[in-house]
């Protein structure tokens, strides 16, 4: 099972949206500061999360998410 998600800066103004096939530990991961490209960003609130049965189908909604379309519906989000 893969997931597509989306986190909201709780400080900033910032959503990133990730592809992983384990939503809880990710999420984890992005809270402690360990990845180096949302570490400025953290804490975050989950905004956004859909499950997946492959990751070809799953890569498909990440791209369309990180686009013009995707983003303004995650703006919604918030």
């Amino acid at each position: 099972m893969y997931y597509v998600y989306a986190l909201s800066s709780q400080d900033q103004n910032y959503i990133y949206v990730g592809l992983t096939n384990n939503l809880e530990r990710r999420f984890k991961q992005h809270n402690s500061s360990k990845e180096r490209t949302t570490r400025s960003y953290a804490p975050f609130k989950l905004i956004y999360e859909e499950r997946f049965k492959t990751r070809i189908t799953a890569r498909q909604k990440e791209k369309f998410l990180k686009g013009g379309s995707g983003k303004e519906f995650l703006k919604t989000l918030e």
